[in-house]
């Protein structure tokens, strides 16, 4: 393509609105990137200058850090929390709240308020209802006679990232719920007409064309729910700081600690390429996987 064709008026008029916002994402995304990789190879406090050169001296160290895997493993945990109990829940509520159903608009509302409430109000929130002296969890168990039940929730190894997990999903599925809500209502009302005029019954309306139809919208909200588990910071440090013992600790309250905490910088930059290259990985081989299925279910239908 020649630079004459590339440098027409449309062409132009194209980069010129693309320009400010590039250059926005390639100075606080991109090349903060490469930034990290560059101070990963240092030993550094973040005071000094970098001077003191390591090479892939902090990779090995994270390669034998058990408490990057015990994150590791705890973001993964998140990530499978994350779609087995906020998506489904939020495409049953995204099709019910897009019917015809009394009280719809309150409905909406009520399932969405959770995510208009700010990360540091809804931490400390369940806080304190996770609070093992007066927590108003505990104190329901033993009005109802279930006192043997009450626990140190946020103190017990076991309990803690089950009980954080839970609050990250109540927050977040109805996110989720209003793009799915979207996505169908974006349906052109002609394909449901046309469907009920063959017969279809609303629980067939549901399986065989709101559901397809609205796939897109699904895989862009796993493929969120994926990356925005792996890099889940707020909450967790909120409510338990990684604790009790790393046992809710992820990679990214892990890096915190590491960064501006104990001040080895060059190992939290580490850190931070790791948690890059396991989001990266994890979105790009999940997006791979379900654009084989998309390409096997056109061509199955293309057949028919």
């Amino acid at each position: 393509m020649s630079l004459r064709r590339l440098l027409n008026d449309k062409n132009i008029t194209i980069v010129a609105f693309l320009l400010p916002a590039l250059v926005l994402y390639g100075t606080f995304v991109i090349i903060p990137i490469f930034q990290s990789f560059r101070f990963s190879l240092y030993h550094w406090d973040g005071l000094g200058p970098l001077t003191r050169f390591i090479g892939l001296e902090n990779y090995a160290t994270l390669l034998h850090d058990e408490t990057f895997w015990q994150a590791l493993r705890n973001n993964f945990a998140l990530v499978g929390f994350s779609l087995v109990t906020q998506l489904p829940p939020a495409v049953i509520l995204a099709v019910l709240l897009t019917g015809a159903i009394r009280g719809r608009d309150f409905f909406r509302t009520m399932f969405f308020s959770p995510q208009i409430l700010s990360a540091v109000a809804t931490g400390y929130l369940f806080y304190y209802i996770y609070e093992p002296t007066f927590g108003m969890l505990n104190q329901a168990l033993k009005l109802v006679g279930l006192g043997a039940l009450a626990r140190g929730w946020l103190g017990d190894q076991m309990l803690a990232l089950p009980a954080v997990l839970a609050v990250i999903s109540w927050r977040h599925i109805g996110f989720y719920m209003v793009l799915f809500m979207a996505a169908i209502e974006g349906i052109p009302d002609e394909i449901f007409e046309a469907a009920q005029i063959d017969g279809c019954n609303k629980r067939q309306l549901v399986w065989h064309i709101t559901l397809p139809l609205m796939s897109g919208a699904i895989r862009t909200a796993a493929v969120l729910a994926m990356v925005g588990s792996i890099k889940y910071f707020d909450l967790i440090w909120i409510m338990t700081r990684g604790g009790p013992v790393h046992a809710s600790e992820l990679i990214a309250t892990y890096m915190y600690k590491e960064t501006f905490l104990n001040w080895h910088m060059g190992y939290g930059a580490t850190l931070a390429v790791a948690l890059f290259v396991v989001a990266f990985s994890v979105s790009l081989l999940f997006l791979r996987l379900t654009s084989r299925g998309e390409r096997a279910e056109e061509a199955a239908l293309a057949a028919m």
